[in-house]
């Protein structure tokens, strides 16, 4: 298993919010997270202007496609996206055009799994070309007290085992990442962990750390 990069949530409403936290933790992460709410508010414009303020970065456009995957895709690709989030219940067809134009401009899709999916469906999605998920603990389950289990590190461990790459997320702190050694994590997704935190740049330097120290430097 490759080393997982850390990457910054930016679940925002307003672009100006979005670009204060970037400035701040760009060059402490991997990966740059269009959230779903900043896209909601901003539209394809926050795609593009991450784009243009981290041009060496990894952009996720975390818009959770539930239809006409090839038209999205093209749009959140164009628009300077290297990924694009579709979520599980969208029909296989959506999935695999989206994955077959992601593929076109050297991207990828991830796939959200929220709600009921199955095993079967990840088989399906690895078959159709499809290597990225994430693995979640929503906003809202986070608040009612909901920690992470044995039930989400058994699911992670199927998943994995079937040869998915997983990002995780979900109030992610540093001291929890020994909990996934076991999971072939692609990243750590961390949004008020990083900006809320009195020392973002620290912070993020504290996931780094436990990072090497659990999957060194590969």
């Amino acid at each position: 298993m490759s080393r997982p990069l850390l990457q910054l949530a930016l679940d925002h409403t307003s672009l100006a919010a979005a670009h204060r936290d970037v400035a701040l933790l760009q060059d402490h992460v991997d990966i740059v997270e269009a959230g779903t709410i900043l896209c909601l508010s901003e539209g394809l414009n926050a795609v593009r202007a991450l784009r243009a303020q981290c041009p060496e970065k990894i952009i996720v456009a975390d818009w959770k496609v539930a239809d006409a995957g090839e038209t999205l895709a093209q749009q959140a690709l164009g628009a300077g996206a290297n990924w694009m989030t579709i979520i599980c219940a969208a029909p296989l067809a959506t999935i695999e055009k989206g994955h077959a134009v992601a593929q076109a401009h050297h991207g990828e899709i991830q796939i959200e799994l929220f709600g009921n999916w199955t095993f079967d469906d990840a088989r399906d999605w690895y078959r159709i070309g499809v290597r990225q998920a994430i693995y979640h603990r929503g906003r809202d389950a986070q608040a009612s007290g909901q920690q992470w289990g044995e039930a989400d590190l058994a699911r992670m461990k199927a998943l994995s085992d079937i040869g998915l790459e997983l990002s995780v997320t979900g109030g992610l702190q540093p001291a929890d990442l020994p909990l996934f050694k076991e999971i072939n994590v692609k990243a750590f997704i961390a949004g008020r962990a990083l900006s809320g935190a009195a020392n973002p740049a620290q912070t993020a330097s504290d996931f780094h750390a436990q990072i090497r120290a659990i999957w060194g430097d590969n």
